[in-house]
């Protein structure tokens, strides 16, 4: 009688470790991206100089972003202050989509690139820690 238990919990067990791996691999990807426009934000601002200029930013508030961003990133890759680190990058990300939306931009690229790192996030956040699956219940 064990052994059919063991077999039917196999599956179960099977779905949860590939939930767990999907989840990181999107985090490693939310965090991939967010340190490179963090990076970006802080040593090459040139890069990025006509994106602010539309949206009506200074140039020398990169000096602020770029760390901003690293703070979150970093606060998002440790397991122990991973929800923190995604309520925090979520409210940077809504204030780009912000940004867009308030000079006209609705649906560009860094709308919807913000959008889709936002929902990975969270997605991914929900795939690897039980904890924020206990607290949204998806699936019943």
């Amino acid at each position: 009688m064990t052994e059919t238990m063991d077999l039917h919990q196999m599956p179960k067990a099977i779905t949860a470790q590939r939930a767990l791996q999907a989840g990181r691999i999107m985090s490693a990807i939310v965090v991939i991206a967010l340190a490179t426009d963090g990076a970006i934000q802080l040593f090459a601002p040139a890069q990025i100089a006509n994106m602010l200029q539309e949206t009506g930013f200074p140039m020398d508030l990169t000096r602020l972003v770029g760390p901003i961003i690293f703070a979150c990133t970093i606060l998002y890759a440790i397991p122990a202050t991973a929800v923190l680190g995604a309520i925090l990058a979520t409210g940077f990300l809504g204030g780009a989509i912000c940004a867009h939306i308030r000079i006209g931009e609705l649906g560009s690229p860094p709308e919807i690139i913000s959008l889709l790192l936002g929902a990975m996030m969270w997605g991914g956040l929900y795939l690897r820690d039980p904890r924020v699956r206990a607290i949204l219940p998806l699936i019943h």
